[in-house]
């Protein structure tokens, strides 16, 4: 069958007479970098305000793809550039791990960044001209969650940010009526458990672990997928949010923690179906807030820049930086204490709303 389909989110098999099984493809003399091998799984997505396509020689990595980003909702912002992601699945190692894969090692030069976990295991990006080849080994494929959190969303992730000009942010960002509140802070303070209870009050969402604002216009973005949660986050739900919650999967971080992966795609809540203008951030604490002080505190521009930069030490490098930090000091970085209930807080974020 000879078949060419292109629609968003849809999947696309495409045809290559030069590459039948025991073709010219397979002889390492004649093609020994593998540059006639077939991708004819494909699948077109929009994604961060850039045309993604991925196209592979294995339908189980793009059903990886497709579960990371079908579904989301297709933001647009003021420029989008295609993009393309090579997927390779390549032979299982003669030794597949026992346990989860070593750590992604970094390395750039000539225009090119990598990330090797190991020699049949690795993604090369090449930001300038939008395109990514990520390989994976068949045993991998056991490892779901490390090849689509630390390969694929990589990719798409820094691919995105760099030839768009995104200021990358780890963080949350909720919104309302087209405006929208980041949710920044230390692992640990609380940011996706305020992100959940936003979401339950209606909020619409944008994304939960990363968020990627236009420097100039203060548009922000995200992939609104996956809500990730400690187990502790159920003492103080009852009713559908917490049997949706206690019925999801849960993954293990590098650092140990377990969380639930909550698809929000498939719950209650609403995804923001455009970019959020931002109105303000917040920098989540963990610290109580007394009787009679106020939850949120405005902070003075320079204590707003120096805690913005500690919080957010990659971002910080990134040449949108500085007039990212110039447009949201002005309309304000806001510390939020931890109020008596979720519902306080979520209350705090809705004031800056507006």
């Amino acid at each position: 069958m000879s078949h060419l389909a292109v629609q968003a989110g849809r999947w696309i098999p495409l045809d290559d007479p030069a590459m039948t099984a025991g073709g010219m493809g397979d002889d390492p003399s004649i093609d020994p970098f593998r540059e006639r091998q077939s991708h004819r799984h494909v699948l077109d997505m929009r994604l961060l305000g850039g045309r993604f396509r991925f196209a592979s020689n294995s339908e189980a990595l793009l059903r990886l793809v497709e579960g990371a980003y079908a579904e989301t909702p297709a933001h647009r912002l003021s420029t989008a550039p295609d993009f393309h992601i090579q997927l390779d699945l390549l032979p299982p190692r003669d030794t597949p791990y026992a346990h989860e894969p070593p750590l992604v090692r970094t390395h750039s030069g000539a225009g090119v960044l990598c990330g090797v976990i190991d020699d049949r295991n690795y993604l090369v990006l090449s930001p300038r001209e939008g395109r990514a080849l990520i390989a994976v080994s068949e045993d991998m494929l056991e490892h779901a969650y490390h090849v689509r959190y630390e390969l694929i969303e990589f990719a798409v992730f820094i691919l995105a940010a760099r030839r768009m000009g995104l200021v990358p942010l780890h963080g949350a960002c909720v919104g309302r009526h087209g405006r929208g509140v980041l949710l920044l802070g230390k692992s640990g303070v609380g940011k996706s458990t305020l992100a959940l209870h936003c979401l339950l009050h209606g909020l619409d969402f944008i994304a939960e672990d990363g968020v990627f604002v236009e420097p100039e216009t203060l548009l922000a973005t995200g992939v609104a997928n996956y809500l990730h949660l400690r187990p502790d986050v159920l003492r103080r739900l009852d009713g559908e949010a917490r049997s949706w919650i206690a019925s999801s999967p849960t993954i293990r971080r590098r650092s140990g923690v377990e969380k639930f992966e909550v698809d929000i795609r498939h719950g209650p809540g609403r995804l923001a179906s455009a970019p959020q203008q931002l109105a303000g951030a917040v920098l989540v604490s963990a610290e109580p807030a007394r009787d009679g002080d106020p939850l949120l505190e405005r902070l003075s521009e320079e204590e707003a820049i120096a805690c913005l930069v500690a919080d957010q030490p990659y971002a910080a490098g990134q040449p949108g930086w500085r007039p990212f930090v110039q447009h949201l000091t002005r309309i304000g970085v806001h510390r939020l204490r931890r109020g008596p209930s979720p519902e306080s807080s979520v209350q705090a974020v809705l004031r800056l709303i507006g």
